[in-house]
């Protein structure tokens, strides 16, 4: 599939850049990580779209690390907020 000659791949991957890019304007770190693993997330989606495994595989190790780390972070030790 093509509109305006790019690929639904280069789609992913460009929608996968912004959502990197956006997640570095965040003041808030939570959402930082959020919106980063939502980026790390197409980012492994746009490496299994690649011609082989061979040319994707860097993208999806690279991203899935990043992506788990975010997690790890962002969900399972998330920072705790003072109620007083």
């Amino acid at each position: 599939m093509e509109l305006f000659g790019i690929t639904g791949t280069e789609y992913v991957g460009y929608l996968a850049s912004i959502m990197v890019l956006l997640s570095f304007t965040m003041k808030d770190v939570v959402k930082l990580r959020l919106v980063n693993m939502i980026g790390c997330f197409l980012f492994v989606v746009y490496g299994f779209l690649m011609p082989s495994l061979r040319v994707g595989l860097p993208v999806i190790i690279a991203n899935g690390a990043i992506f788990l780390v975010n997690f790890y972070f962002a969900v399972l030790k998330r920072p705790k907020v003072n109620v007083e």
